[in-house]
């Protein structure tokens, strides 16, 4: 069975743990929306990123949004 020789000391231990932190996410409120959202991702109510537009809706869901009842 394998059995440590010395007590390891709480420095060599806490330099053994240095990388097992939480890490923080970087949240940021939209220009457009306002809502919270992750630095660098697509916001995905708007369709917009870094100012611009990246998704467009197809033509269908606008006809669909526009005449609710057909």
């Amino acid at each position: 069975m394998a059995v440590p020789k010395r007590k390891t000391s709480s420095s060599k231990r806490n330099m053994r743990r240095s990388h097992d932190r939480i890490n923080s996410k970087n949240i940021i409120i939209d220009k457009e929306s306002g809502e919270p959202r992750l630095s660098h991702q697509l916001d995905s109510s708007t369709g917009m990123y870094n100012g611009k537009k990246v998704i467009f809706k197809k033509e269908k869901e606008k006809e669909k949004e526009n005449n609710p009842k057909s």
